[in-house]
């Protein structure tokens, strides 16, 4: 074998591993963006050698005819997201969207499309929820079908969505959402572009008089929670969790709004995130009026969301509401980095979580192929 260009290496390497292995492993072909890749690549989870469980890793370029790299790959590991480059909303709010991407990754999409054998390990329309904060919003409300004999649950945000901050009957319309201040406005667009994370907390209707967040946009319920959010990590049939700081109390962003002028807090939500102080942690009180976390309670709407998306891994934040323990689901989104979960527990996991969707997908082709006997 001899390779002309050095982005032909990981393609020859995988190649010769697979030879080696007489056929005995699975290829996962991957596509993200470079930042991403190199970041799962430090904590081992794309080994080019065989994996525990058989796994053999092909980063993907469209530097390369992409037909020649997916070849030899059996399913396709994708962070789509990474791949947009445009969302249009068509029309009215509750119109579909249209998802633009690179033209890289529309070849690769074309291929799988053409070719069965190859499979990507999460479909592309199930990812679309995950992109629009009205669609995900309007699936976390099915989780009131999660039965608990407990005085409290878990839930989705009370929401309000809206196209027009100036509309005269806003105020009403938040009244009979049952949203009171403050509330924490969200672009409908939730990944993908480039003001997808530009947000506010809002005090006063006032406050959404030229507000900077991109319309439509998503009026969420402001949750007090301690300054505590728990972000818990999906693969497969597993799910980790890790406990972060979070945004202060309403108290405290009232009183951080009033130093601004009493101005709505305008930020990016991957950037500058209002994150409580040491001196405005919640003290042993607080912590008691949201209670602990019920992981069972979390563990089953993992399982919940995971069926209901279709999705292999996925990620989602819970805070716990003061007063009623509530257990609110704030934010999910698709292929996390789970960094905050020891690799050594992480990293099998997602290694096993792929090698089971694709032995999955390969039974039910099977029994699809299966021809009824002559006799």
């Amino acid at each position: 074998m001899s390779i002309s260009r050095l982005e032909e290496l990981p393609l020859t390497i995988c190649r010769i591993n697979k030879k080696a292995m007489c056929g005995h492993t699975v290829t996962v072909g991957y596509i993200m963006k470079s930042s991403r890749e190199t970041d799962f690549a430090k904590r081992g989870a794309f080994p080019m050698y065989p994996s525990q469980n058989g796994l053999i890793f092909l980063p993907l370029t469209f530097n390369l005819p992409i037909s020649s790299q997916i070849q030899e790959a059996d399913i396709i590991l994708h962070k789509a997201t990474d791949e947009i480059t445009s969302v249009e909303l068509n029309g009215p709010i509750s119109c579909p969207r249209r998802i633009c991407f690179s033209d890289g990754f529309q070849e690769l999409l074309r291929y799988t499309e053409a070719h069965p054998d190859c499979r990507l390990l999460d479909s592309i329309n199930s990812i679309h929820p995950i992109i629009d904060r009205l669609a995900i919003q309007k699936i976390l409300q099915g989780l009131q079908d999660l039965k608990t004999e407990k005085d409290y649950s878990i839930r989705a945000p009370r929401f309000l969505m809206v196209d027009n901050f100036s509309d005269p009957e806003l105020a009403k319309m938040l009244e009979e959402s049952s949203l009171s201040f403050p509330y924490i406005v969200k672009p409908q667009v939730a990944c993908g572009v480039a003001d997808a994370h530009s947000m506010a907390i809002a005090f006063k209707v006032e406050d959404f008089r030229n507000l900077a967040v991109p319309l439509p946009a998503v009026i969420q319920e402001y949750v007090n929670h301690s300054s505590t959010i728990y972000k818990f990590y999906v693969l497969g049939e597993k799910v980790f969790y890790a406990t972060k700081k979070s945004t202060p109390n309403a108290d405290i962003l009232i009183k951080l709004s009033e130093q601004n002028g009493v101005q709505p807090l305008l930020f990016d939500s991957l950037k500058s995130l209002p994150i409580a102080t040491d001196s405005q942690s919640p003290n042993e009180e607080a912590c008691m009026k949201s209670g602990t976390l019920d992981l069972e309670l979390a563990t089953d709407a993992a399982a919940w969301l995971r069926n209901r998306l279709g999705l292999t891994i996925i990620g989602f934040d819970v805070v716990i509401q003061e007063g009623t323990r509530d257990h609110v689901i704030v934010d999910v989104n698709y292929l996390p980095s789970f960094k905050e979960v020891p690799d050594i527990v992480a990293i099998p996991a997602f290694w096993d979580s792929i090698k089971k969707k694709f032995e999955s997908i390969k039974t039910k082709a099977q029994h699809r192929c299966i021809c009824v006997p002559l006799y």
